[in-house]
């Protein structure tokens, strides 16, 4: 066991049984009282984010979450297979743990992949990841300077909103938390 004082961001807590990433922490010491730290966490497997505050040296249990640079190789129909490329060993990963990281996945793309006790317990895809687009409407001469957007479909077959001048075979930037179009990508 460990005090709060120990937390920093990217720690994993133990609290009652589930595993909480630290996004954010702040020592806080008020003018009247005892000290405290005041966190947001996020839940490893869900994914839900909470706010908690813990006394200032409160006994917390860290675990050892082992974060390894992997590279995707293919999807079994089920499963996705990673493979670390410093030893080639490959790493099974289920669906639920890969989430919707899945629509911004490519062969051979790499992927910070987190253990715990051996087994998968989250992915994390780099901010921004260059995708081509295999489907849109064709846009309307005229439409060069209006922020309007069109439905287009990625490589990988997810659906995003893009600029009206954009044509199918363009390459994009898309942010993978958010899903969003950022820019064109010039070859």
């Amino acid at each position: 066991m460990a005090s709060s004082n120990d937390i920093k961001n990217g720690s994993v807590l133990n609290l009652d049984g589930n595993l909480w990433n630290v996004i954010e922490f702040q020592h806080v010491k008020p003018g009247k009282g005892g000290a405290f730290v005041r966190t947001k966490l996020k839940n490893v497997l869900s994914g839900k984010v909470v706010d908690k505050t813990f006394n200032a040296g409160a006994k917390v249990e860290f675990e050892t979450v082992d974060r390894r640079d992997m590279q995707y190789l293919y999807n079994d129909g089920t499963d996705y297979i990673f493979m670390d490329p410093g030893n080639f060993e490959q790493l099974t990963i289920s669906a639920a743990v890969v989430g919707d990281a899945k629509d911004f996945m490519l062969e051979n793309s790499s992927a910070l992949i987190g253990l715990h006790n051996g087994a998968a317990i989250f992915l994390e895809l780099p901010a921004s990841v260059v995708l081509e687009l295999t489907y849109t409407e064709p846009g309307l001469q005229g439409d060069r300077s209006t922020g309007g957007t069109k439905p287009a479909t990625l490589e990988t077959g997810r659906e995003i909103q893009v600029p009206l001048f954009l044509e199918s075979g363009t390459k994009v930037k898309v942010d993978t938390r958010s899903g969003e179009y950022i820019s064109r990508v010039n070859d």
